[in-house]
C-alpha cells in the first residue's frame, strides 16, 4: 500500500506553482513509510511514497517500461498480477517481481481496458508520453482524489494532500478511468441485476438444472469466500487479521489459519467491550497468537484529533469505529505489514438490524446494492485511513467482486431467517467455528469494541442546546444530526475548510442515528 500524487498539464501554457510535489508527498509520509520518489517531465510529475510489501527490494517507484515512454505511479494490491505476468515474458523485458510493473505493460498491450483484468484493488496514475491515465478499482477499495487548478489536473491518494494547491477537490469515481484524450469511462458498475420476475437470469443454484436449495447457495459462498482469503494472502511480508471476535472477522480468521500456522490476531477494546472476550475465545480455538489492547476514556480523548484528521471526516458513525480501527491498526504495526478484515459481510448480507424492516425482496437487494456501492467514502475510507496511518495495508475478502456478485444474487429468506441475520454466511461455515461464534448477533464494531457512547455523552455535556441549534446548520447547507457530530466537526476543522465538506459521504443507515 502506497501514497500517491501528482500533476498533469492540461494547457500548455499553465502557470508554475510555488507548491512543490514534494509538498504534496509528504502529507503523504504515514501512507508509505519505506521508500519515496518522484518523476517528471516536461507536462507531468509523479510522486510516491511506499510500503513495501511485494518485492521488497525492488519495488521502488515510479515504474517505468524498457524504454522510459510509460511512467506509473500506483497504490494497491492485483491479486491474479502472477497469472497476469506470465504472457508478459515473451514480450516484455521484466526487472522486478511486483504487480505494478505488470500494470504498465498490461496498459502498453492492452490500452485503458487493462483494467478488466485486474483483480484487485487499485488507484494508480500512468503518464504515457503526452498522455495522462487514471483509474481506481470497482469499488474504490483505494482512495483517489483530484483538482483542477491554472491549468493542471492534480491527483493524490488523501484530500490534505491537495489542499496546499486549492480546496476545489474532488473524489474520483469508483469503477472509472480517464484519459487525458478520450476523457472519461465508467468500466464497472455495481447495480443489481433484474429478478426473474423482472426478465432477469435465475440465480446460480437454479441454472443448468440447479435444485437452488440452501445447500447450493452454502457451498457456492464457502468456495467463494476461501478462495477470496487464499488469494489475499500473496505477500512478501507478514499478515495478520483484526479479529473482533463476530462472525465475520472470525470466519476470515479460521480461513486464513488453514494456511498461516503462526498466524497472528489482533483485538482491541474498554474494560466494559465485548469483542475482547470473545475475540479471546475465537484465538484459543483457532490457536492464533493473539495480542490484545485495552484502551480508556483518557486515550480516546488523547487520539481523537489525529483520527480524524487521518480520517478526514466528521461523520459520527465514522468516527466512532475509527476509534477502535487506529488502536486494532496500532497494535498490530509491530507485528505485521498487511491484515485482513471483515469489511462488507454485512452490506453483502443483509447483517444490519435496520434491513429486518424491509419485507419487499426486490427492496431488499436494492438497499443491499445502495449501500455496497457507499462503501468507498464510509467503512473502506475508514480501514484505509486508520491502517495506512499506521503504515499497514487492509484487505478485505468480503468484497472480492465474484463474492459480492454472488451475494447479491442470494434470495432474500436465505439472508434473514428466522430473524438471524447472514444465515446463508454462517450456514456455509458450520463446523468451523465454536456455536457461540457463528450464531452470536450482529454488534457495531464501535458497540462491542466498548467505545460508542464515550464521545455521545462528552458532547451532550460540553455543547449546550442553543449553541448546537445555532452551529447545526453549516455554511454548506449540510445539518449536523448530532452533538456528537457537532463536536468531531469543530476538530475536523481545525485540519479542513468546509469548501472541501462535497467530498464527504455520510451513514444514513437508521441504526447510525
Amino acid at each position: 500500500m502506497c501514497g500517491i500524487v501528482g500533476y498533469f498539464e492540461l494547457e500548455r501554457t499553465s502557470s508554475r506553482r510555488a507548491v512543490s510535489l514534494e509538498t504534496m508527498l509528504e502529507r503523504l509520509r504515514h501512507r508509505g513509510p519505506n521508500d519515496s520518489g518522484i518523476w517528471r517531465n516536461k507536462r507531468a510529475a509523479l510522486g510516491h511514497t511506499r510500503l513495501a510489501i511485494i518485492d521488497v527490494p525492488g519495488g521502488h517507484q515510479p515504474i517505468a517500461n524498457e524504454d522510459g515512454s510509460v511512467h506509473i505511479v500506483y497504490n494497491g494490491e492485483i491479486y491474479n498480477f502472477l497469472d497476469l505476468r506470465s504472457p508478459l515474458m515473451h514480450r516484455h523485458q521484466l526487472r522486478t517481481r511486483t504487480d505494478t510493473e505488470v500494470v504498465v505493460h498490461w496498459y502498453e498491450d492492452h490500452g485503458p481496458d487493462c483494467v478488466k483484468f485486474f483483480d484487485g484493488m487499485f488507484a494508480f496514475a500512468l503518464v504515457d508520453g503526452d498522455e495522462l491515465f487514471l483509474a481506481r478499482d470497482p469499488l474504490g477499495v483505494k482512495p483517489l482524489y483530484y483538482a483542477l487548478a491554472d491549468g493542471r489536473l492534480y491527483f493524490a491518494s488523501e484530500i490534505k494532500a491537495l489542499l496546499p494547491i486549492t480546496s476545489d477537490i474532488i473524489e474520483f469515481p469508483p469503477g472509472h478511468w480517464f484519459h487525458s484524450q478520450l476523457g472519461w469511462k465508467k468500466y464497472w458498475d455495481l447495480s443489481p441485476s433484474p429478478s426473474p420476475k423482472e426478465g432477469g437470469e435465475l440465480p446460480l443454484p437454479f441454472r443448468e438444472g440447479g435444485r437452488g436449495v440452501r445447500s447450493d447457495w452454502a457451498a457456492l459462498v464457502r468456495d467463494a469466500l476461501s478462495a477470496s482469503v487464499t488469494k489475499r494472502l500473496i505477500s512478501d511480508v507478514p499478515v495478520g487479521v483484526f479479529l473482533s471476535g463476530g462472525l465475520d472477522s472470525s470466519l476470515v480468521a479460521a480461513l486464513m489459519k488453514e494456511h498461516i500456522p503462526g498466524l497472528h490476531s489482533f483485538s482491541v477494546g474498554t474494560p466494559h467491550g465485548q469483542d475482547p472476550h470473545y475475540a479471546r475465545r475465537v484465538a484459543q480455538y483457532l490457536g492464533t497468537i493473539h495480542h490484545e489492547y485495552i484502551y480508556s476514556e483518557a486515550e480516546m480523548l488523547q487520539i481523537l484529533p489525529t483520527v480524524i484528521y487521518h480520517l478526514e471526516s466528521f461523520d459520527f458513525a465514522l468516527v466512532r469505529s475509527a476509534i477502535a480501527n487506529y488502536f486494532v491498526a496500532r497494535l498490530a504495526r509491530d507485528f505485521v505489514k498487511v491484515v485482513l478484515v471483515g469489511e462488507g459481510a454485512d452490506e453483502l448480507f443483509g447483517g444490519y438490524h435496520y434491513l429486518k424492516e424491509i419485507a419487499d425482496e426486490e427492496q431488499l437487494r436494492r438497499e443491499l446494492v445502495a449501500i455496497t456501492s457507499q462503501l468507498h467514502n464510509s467503512n473502506l475510507q475508514r480501514v484505509d485511513r486508520m491502517t495506512m496511518a499506521h503504515g499497514l495495508e487492509g484487505r478485505e475478502p468480503y468484497l472480492d467482486l465474484e463474492l459480492v456478485q454472488l451475494a447479491l444474487e442470494i434470495p432474500a429468506p436465505l439472508k434473514r431467517h428466522n430473524g438471524i441475520e447472514k444465515y446463508i454466511l454462517r450456514k456455509a461455515f458450520e463446523g468451523l467455528l465454536p456455536h457461540e461464534i457463528l450464531w452470536r448477533e450482529k454488534e457495531k464494531f464501535s458497540r462491542g469494541a466498548g467505545s460508542a457512547l464515550v464521545f455521545e455523552q462528552i458532547a451532550e455535556r460540553e455543547i449546550p442546546d442553543r449553541e448546537f441549534a445555532r452551529e447545526r446548520h453549516l455554511p454548506t447547507g449540510l445539518t449536523l444530526r448530532s452533538k456528537e457530530e457537532l463536536y468531531y466537526y469543530r476538530i475536523w476543522r481545525r485540519y479542513f475548510p468546509d469548501t472541501v465538506i462535497h467530498c464527504l459521504s455520510w451513514t444514513h443507515r437508521p441504526e447510525a442515528r
